[in-house]
């Protein structure tokens, strides 16, 4: 059974392998494999950083003391854009279609309600069909299209701008 929690700084080894792992099995998280260069502890460090801040979270999604996924919540830095915070999600591809990327939102928006915050927003490659319709099924609206926004595997990429107001 998988359980949705907030992350902590002892999870930075446990991120670090998942956000690689990631970065290796889809073409739709922005790394590409050999690009993350980050090591254990800046990954902690990273972490401690978010958990300082009200405005900022990570979820783990953990099924037997692994993490499978995460969703990541990173809110602005200034006056003006505080209450806005922009969502990176990633579910290992074994646990894809499980709901668990329904069960991350859920536990990630009601923080957000908790803080405060009123705008949700991510990007999501246009053909990430499953993406956008979770998205959409979490209350995410498509406000507009970033052309040519990515190059994936020397093809250039467009990307939805989404978002949630809460």
């Amino acid at each position: 059974m998988v359980t949705i929690r907030e992350i902590s700084k002892m999870d930075a080894e446990a991120l670090l392998q998942l956000r690689r792992q990631l970065d290796a099995e889809t073409s739709f998280m922005l790394l590409e494999p050999d690009e993350r260069t980050a090591v254990v502890e800046d990954e902690y460090i990273r972490i401690a950083e978010i958990l300082q801040k009200e405005n900022q979270r990570i979820f783990a999604a953990e099924q037997d003391k692994k993490l499978v996924g995460y969703l990541s919540a990173i809110g602005g830095g200034f006056r003006r854009n505080r209450h806005s915070a922009y969502i990176v999600i990633g579910i290992l591809q074994a646990f894809v279609g499980q709901g668990i990327g329904a069960k991350l939102f859920t536990a990630m928006e009601h923080w957000a309600r908790q803080q405060g915050l009123h705008r949700l927003e991510l990007t999501v490659m246009v053909h990430n069909e499953r993406g956008v319709n979770l998205y959409q099924k979490m209350g995410f609206e498509i406000e507009g299209r970033k052309r040519d926004s990515l190059c994936v595997d020397g093809r250039y990429i467009d990307e939805y701008s989404m978002a949630k107001l809460l």
